[in-house]
């Protein structure tokens, strides 16, 4: 077992362009909390006075767009999870507008089911929120979405995108695991899942001893508590279970390839693998594993550093040209 790494923190005064985070935050690969990001947001100040302040504030952007709002039962203390046979969910779906989920929210009293509503994209369900609300580390084209609820726990999951969070309202715990626990976190179905991404069945379980391998990862969590205007980068891959804690909780956050080259994302490319390789034997899948580690993962060197630069080919820079030439080669071969 290994230790989790103490999680890195950065002075949000240091981040003044999208080429400063670029430079300071992305590259090492790691979360990385940002205090105080977010604090001079007008809808932080508004959440920091009162609850109703919050809503009044979003209030100021009203949109008829629908959204999905998850409820659920007091029983489950607003863990949202698989039911018992995993066929369905321990929660309920309903359709209604970010308005009147903020208003089912503040009317809930103790004991009433919990409410929430999540990745619901700013543009269209608060239109002029983003004007107000903005983050000078981050290009501004990319689009923001917002995160409202009583008190839950989204279970442990990854995304295949960085992911900028943000906390306007209330408190969030994340709790995380790095990329190479996937093993040992015992996933969920990739094509039946609650919002989009697999989660982990062991963490949170009420029988850990239903999943005896996580207790080999157990001690690398990095448990993180973020507090309104605060903020924390996740980079891609990165398992994390997220708590609100209080009655009224809001985040807003951000998903971008920050290293992207073209259109193709990696994710794409794994599930291409899935078909292709891993069903084949051991010995061969070695094999293949050997010549993904030289040409795709280069974890020692350059698979042609023996050659001059001019003779790399395709192997060379992806930019300017070969991008473009490998992805015609494979888009070929893929219509047969």
């Amino acid at each position: 077992m290994t230790a989790a790494t103490p999680l890195a923190e950065i002075d949000a005064d240091s981040l003044g362009s999208p080429d400063s985070f670029l430079r300071l935050v992305a590259p090492p690969c790691r979360p990385t909390v940002i205090r105080g990001l977010v604090a001079d947001w007008p809808v932080t100040r508004a959440a920091l006075a009162r609850r109703e302040e919050l809503a009044a504030y979003l209030a100021r952007f009203p949109s008829a767009a629908p959204l999905e709002m998850f409820v659920g039962d007091p029983a489950i203390s607003g863990r949202y999870f698989y039911a018992e046979d995993m066929a369905t969910f321990n929660f309920e779906r309903c359709q209604t507008t970010l308005a009147g989920a903020m208003s089912a929210i503040l009317a809930r009293d103790a004991g009433d089911p919990s409410v929430y509503v999540g990745s619901a994209p700013v543009d269209l369900h608060l239109p002029g929120f983003a004007d107000e609300n903005r983050l000078a580390c981050l290009d501004p084209a990319l689009g923001a979405r917002i995160w409202l609820g009583s008190a839950s726990t989204v279970s442990c999951h990854y995304d295949t995108l960085d992911n900028l969070a943000c906390v306007i309202a209330g408190q969030r715990r994340f709790t995380l695991y790095p990329p190479e626990a996937i093993a040992n976190l015992y996933v969920g179905p990739i094509d039946h899942t609650m919002a989009g991404q697999p989660v982990s069945l062991a963490v949170g379980a009420a029988d850990p001893a239903a999943f005896p391998r996580f207790a080999e990862v157990a001690d690398q969590a990095i448990i993180v508590d973020l507090s309104p205007g605060d903020a924390l980068y996740l980079p891609k891959l990165w398992w994390h279970q997220v708590q609100s804690t209080q009655p009224v909780n809001g985040l807003v956050n951000y998903w971008w390839d920050a290293f992207a080259v073209g259109p193709d994302a990696p994710y794409t490319a794994l599930l291409l693998a899935m078909i292709a390789v891993a069903e084949r034997p051991l010995p061969e899948r070695r094999a293949w594993r050997a010549f993904f580690d030289h040409y795709a993962f280069r974890t020692s060197r350059h698979p042609l550093e023996h050659l001059p630069p001019e003779r790399h080919g395709i192997l060379g820079p992806l930019r300017p040209r070969n991008y473009g030439a490998i992805r015609a080669h494979v888009m070929r071969m893929l219509r047969g």
